[in-house]
């Protein structure tokens, strides 16, 4: 019964280790975990649609 139980808890430690580094590999890999910048592009529209809520638009 406790070799069941030590196998479970190394299968555990196993896919823990594996969940972090892979955790570790993606916030590398996404540029550490920066924020993207604003993008620059005028808003556009589509004849009488603007591209933001009414509510949000400055006239």
């Amino acid at each position: 019964m406790s070799g069941s139980i030590v196998v479970v808890l190394f299968v555990l430690a196993a896919v823990s280790l594996l969940a972090i580094a892979g955790t570790v590999v993606l916030v590398w890999r996404d540029g550490h975990g920066r924020i993207p910048l604003e993008r620059s592009d005028r808003p556009w529209k589509a004849g009488d649609l603007p591209s933001l809520p009414y509510s949000l638009m400055r006239f």
